[in-house]
C-alpha cells in the first residue's frame, strides 16, 4: 500500500523484535515503549492482548500518534470512551481495526436490502475452531484461552457479529445473552439476541466449534446470504418465489487493506470525529451487557 510504510516495531524483548523486524523488513526495533513513541513515526498499530489496548493507545495518543487498534478496541465502554476522549484532546485519529466495517461486501449487502422487502431478522454467525483449542484440551492454557488477559469468545469472535449488527441496525432496544464456559471460566461460545422495534438480530459465535452456516438477512420477500463475516467470500439472494441472484463481489486476498486504507485517509484528512466512533462505543455497550448477564468479568474491569 503506497499510503503507508512500516517504520518501526516495539517488542518487550530484543530477540523477538529482531525476528519480527527481519521477517518483515522493518529497520527500527524498540524495547522501550516511550522511546518508540518519541520516534518520528506518525501512527501506531496496536495488536497486543485486549487488556493492554487502553494503556498503550492512551500513551500513543498523548505522544500525538494516530492509532489503529485491533478489535475488540478495549475491555469495556468506560475504556473505549476514555480512548476516544483522548483522541479528541490530542487531535489524532483513533480507529478500531474491525474488518467488516471497511470490506465492500457489507456496503453491497446494505444496497441490496430493498430487494428482500421489509427486514425482519438477521443472523450473523461466526464460529471458528481455534487452532489453540487442541492444546487447551490437552491441559495447556495459552493466551487465547486465558480469561486473565480479558479474553473471551465474545471479545475475540463475537465482536465481529455484534459490531456489524450495530453498524447496520443501531443500538438494540433489548439484549439477551447466553454463554458456554470452559472449565477455567473462559467463555468458549455464545449467542447474543438483539431486539429492535420490528427486527430480531442474533450474533452466534464460537472458538470451540466450526460452523458451515452463512450469515442471513431475512426479509419478507427473500434472504441475503453472506458467506463469511470477518472475511466475506460471496453474497447471494434467495427470493421467496424461488429465484436466486448471485451478487457480483470479488473478495480480497487480504481484506485488512481496506481498514488500513481508510485509517490512512482519516489521518491524512484529520477526521478526528469520524462515524466509526459510534459503532465502537455501541459495540462496547452491547458486549458489556452480554458479559454482565453471563458473569464474564475481567481483572481490568473498573465498572460494569
Amino acid at each position: 500500500m503506497p499510503e503507508v510504510s512500516i517504520h518501526a516495531v516495539y517488542s518487550r524483548k530484543q530477540e523477538t523484535g529482531d525476528a519480527f523486524a527481519g521477517k518483515h523488513h522493518i529497520k527500527n526495533v524498540y524495547t522501550d515503549y516511550e522511546e518508540f513513541l518519541k520516534s518520528d513515526i506518525d501512527a501506531v498499530y496496536i495488536a497486543t492482548p485486549t487488556y493492554a489496548h487502553h494503556f498503550q493507545a492512551l500513551k500513543a495518543m498523548e505522544h500525538k500518534k494516530h492509532v489503529l487498534c485491533e478489535k475488540v478496541i478495549a475491555v469495556n465502554e468506560k475504556e473505549v470512551s476514555e480512548m476516544f476522549l483522548c483522541a479528541q484532546k490530542n487531535q489524532v485519529v483513533l480507529l478500531e481495526a474491525m474488518r467488516p466495517d471497511f470490506d465492500p461486501a457489507f456496503s453491497i449487502v446494505k444496497e441490496c436490502l430493498p430487494k428482500i422487502g421489509k427486514l425482519r431478522r438477521v443472523m450473523m454467525e461466526y464460529c471458528q475452531y481455534s487452532s489453540r483449542y487442541d492444546r487447551f484440551r490437552q491441559g495447556e492454557v495459552l493466551n487465547a484461552f486465558n480469561p486473565e488477559l480479558s479474553n473471551a469468545a465474545i471479545m475475540d469472535i463475537g465482536v465481529y457479529c455484534i459490531h456489524t449488527l450495530v453498524k447496520l441496525l443501531g443500538m438494540p432496544e433489548e439484549i439477551k445473552a447466553f454463554s458456554t464456559k470452559l472449565e477455567n471460566g473462559f467463555e468458549g461460545s455464545g449467542i447474543v439476541l438483539m431486539q429492535y422495534q420490528d427486527i430480531i438480530a442474533e450474533a452466534v459465535y464460537s472458538k470451540i466449534t466450526d460452523s458451515v452456516n452463512p450469515s442471513i438477512f431475512m426479509g419478507e420477500e427473500g434472504n441475503i446470504l453472506v458467506d463469511g463475516v470477518a472475511k466475506p467470500q460471496a453474497i447471494e439472494i434467495l427470493y421467496r418465489d424461488g429465484r436466486k441472484e448471485q451478487i457480483p463481489y470479488t473478495p480480497s486476498e487480504n481484506n485488512m487493506v481496506y481498514e488500513l486504507r481508510e485509517f490512512a485517509r482519516l489521518a491524512d484528512e484529520k477526521c478526528i470525529g469520524h462515524p466509526y466512533i459510534k459503532y465502537s462505543l455501541n459495540t462496547a455497550r452491547v458486549i458489556d451487557e452480554a458479559r454482565r448477564q453471563n458473569g464474564i468479568v475481567f481483572q481490568t474491569d473498573s465498572v460494569l
